[in-house]
């Protein structure tokens, strides 16, 4: 199999992120688990800031509604995920009924690790996109157990403002994503590198055991291919 052909998928990205949690908290307990919650928010700001990065490059300006504009993923296949608004006003509220993240995990018996990802990813997204910017949580996850999971993006909608995000979002259709190759590659570079930094030899050893085990699960091609991101793009 040529690195060419190799595409990852969500479920590469979320199963990935599990053993590399898995690892860190049996090695390191609790310490193990503040330093996973570190990565998760170092990630998800780098998420935001380049979503912001390409708001500003398209003359926009950055508000909730150009926040929900310039996500840099969509789903693997029509109907992995479910997910909507449940209103505009006074606040943006969504929600997750379906995760891809999730199922991916119960597949590969890692939810009790991969929940790990959901505590502040969200809100560490959109403080990256702007730091004065608050996502939060008003269920309980569905990976911690909930029924689905749902979001308050503390600012409106605007009838004009859903009217133009639906114009913006056919405007800009796939250009400002990223594939999955590129996502893994994120996670493992910002992930793995916090563990490293801050559990030391363990960290590094958390992560050869999760490479390993990624390795075993997918196949040799699907981390070579990770090693084809160019990183400053992150």
């Amino acid at each position: 199999m040529t690195n060419e052909c190799v595409k990852c998928k969500i479920e590469h990205h979320a199963v990935l992120f599990a053993y590399l949690a898995k690892h860190a908290i049996e090695l390191c307990g609790e310490k193990g688990k503040e330093a996973v919650l570190d990565a998760m928010t170092a990630y998800g700001r780098e998420r935001g800031a380049r979503m912001a990065a390409n708001a500003l490059a398209h003359g926009d300006e950055l508000t909730t509604m150009t926040n929900q504009a310039y996500g840099e993923w969509k789903p693997d296949y029509d109907g992995q995920m479910e997910f909507g608004q449940l209103c505009t006003e006074p606040t943006l509220q969504t929600y997750i009924s379906r995760c891809a993240w999730c199922d991916a995990w119960k597949k590969h018996g890692l939810l009790d690790y991969g929940k790990y990802y959901c505590v502040n990813v969200d809100n560490a997204v959109y403080q990256g996109f702007r730091s004065d910017f608050v996502c939060t949580p008003t269920t309980t996850a569905l990976s911690w157990g909930g029924e689905r999971c749902e979001f308050d993006w503390g600012h409106p909608l605007t009838s004009d403002e859903v009217k133009a995000l639906a114009e913006k979002k056919k405007a800009l259709g796939t250009s400002c994503m990223k594939d999955f190759n590129f996502h893994t590659a994120h996670l493992l570079h910002t992930v793995g590198n916090t563990l490293k930094e801050q559990l030391g030899a363990q960290g590094e050893q958390a992560v050869s055991l999760a490479l390993s085990d990624y390795v075993g699960t997918f196949g040799q091609a699907y981390l070579d291919v990770l090693e084809g991101v160019d990183d400053e793009q992150f």
